[in-house]
């Protein structure tokens, strides 16, 4: 994979060229550890109880809140089965709500959360492991999103 197709340097439209490009060139690093940061919260070896496609449906479901639709539309194709959860719009369905309401939270809010939430995905029966897992999820995001940002506002360009 070449530095320019990760995912963060493909969607902020990153040329192969120009003084972006030389930017991006003297900071590989940093875009490759960002690339390995995104392979180990969306596609990790152990992914406790949230597989791959729904990691991607509340990764997209954060950059969407975020207004990010193109990030957003990366993650929600690899979201297949949990396609319906990559809409913040939706409330994630029985199966999903309170997941899809901490993440909500936590994306939107991060200042607002108490023990409470906590203590209602564990009443949920979810494992303060994935608890963590969660929040290393949105964290990413978060971050992506602001680097994507930059990025297009170096280049002179919003979407």
């Amino acid at each position: 994979m070449s530095l320019f197709d990760t995912t963060t340097l493909s969607v902020a439209g990153a040329e192969k060229a120009g003084s972006i490009a030389n930017a991006v060139q003297t900071r590989a690093n940093i875009f490759e550890m960002t690339q390995a940061a995104e392979d180990a919260v969306l596609r990790p070896k152990d992914c406790g109880a949230f597989p791959h496609d729904l990691r991607a449906g509340l990764a997209a479901r954060i950059a969407a809140q975020a207004g990010d639709k193109e990030l957003a539309g990366r993650y929600a194709q690899a979201a297949v089965a949990h396609i319906d959860i990559s809409d913040p719009t939706q409330g994630g369905g029985a199966d999903h709500a309170v997941l899809c309401a901490f993440v909500d939270k936590v994306a939107g809010a991060t200042k607002d959360i108490a023990a409470a939430d906590i203590a209602q995905l564990q009443a949920a029966g979810v494992h303060d492991a994935d608890i963590v897992r969660l929040c290393e999820l949105v964290a990413f995001v978060a971050y992506q999103v602001r680097v994507v940002a930059g990025l297009r506002l170096m280049q002179g360009t919003n979407s």
